[in-house]
């Protein structure tokens, strides 16, 4: 009889001790599913917290001059338009970009004439500035209204043999005459005179009285 109870005890605590391992098992396993259903959702927590609105996102570096027309995902930029102004970078770039011709119309003709007698020893800039004189009197009212009118006109300039233009004795000389008259003539660089009207050669002082606008090389210019 003793025997039997010892025996029914040590089955009934076997059962039990089962039972609480099994138990303890599942527990285990159950814990680490829901640990593996955690792990993802705190990924994706922070994966929305990356791309949250409210965070502030880089701006796009701009260069100045250039316009930019912004949407979600992209930046479009417009290069700068070029700058305008002067096709040539100096007057000797002007003078040396003309296409001189022979046989050039009369007008063209006799204000390079006056430029190569006038001012051929001068610079650029002094021979720019004597076509400039005669092409302002062209346009003044108070000298003939063509550049061969203005040339020739009597006692204007002491070069003129009878009413005409002696003939020319140095080509290189004459055809940088003739590329600045075209320049003047096609407003190609800026007049260094502005509204000149006369100019006399620093040599001399005639004591005109007039406005004086510059001295370049050898002549005074005056309005």
């Amino acid at each position: 009889m003793l025997f039997s109870s010892r025996a029914a005890s040590l089955a009934a605590t076997f059962i039990a001790l089962t039972t609480l391992a099994g138990f303890t098992a599942s527990s285990k396993a159950l814990g680490a599913d829901r640990d593996a259903t955690l792990i993802p959702a705190i990924a994706t927590t922070a994966t929305t917290s990356a791309i949250n609105p409210s965070v502030p996102k880089p701006v796009p570096s701009i260069e100045p001059g250039d316009s930019a027309t912004t949407s979600s995902n992209e930046v479009r930029t417009t290069a700068p338009a070029p700058a305008q102004g002067l096709q040539f970078a100096s007057l000797a770039a002007a003078v040396a970009g003309q296409d001189v011709e022979e046989g050039a119309d009369s007008e063209l003709s006799c204000l390079a004439g006056a430029v190569y007698f006038e001012a051929k020893g001068e610079p650029l800039s002094g021979q720019l500035a004597v076509a400039n004189v005669i092409i302002n009197r062209t346009n003044s009212g108070r000298f003939p209204r063509t550049i061969c009118g203005v040339v020739k006109q009597p006692g204007q300039f002491s070069f003129i043999r009878g009413g005409t233009i002696p003939a020319i004795r140095s080509a290189a000389q004459y055809r940088t005459a003739m590329a600045i008259a075209q320049v003047a003539m096609d407003k190609e660089w800026d007049n260094p005179t502005p509204g000149a009207l006369y100019f006399h050669a620093r040599r001399v002082s005639p004591g005109w009285g007039r406005p004086r606008v510059a001295t370049i090389g050898n002549h005074v210019f005056f309005r």
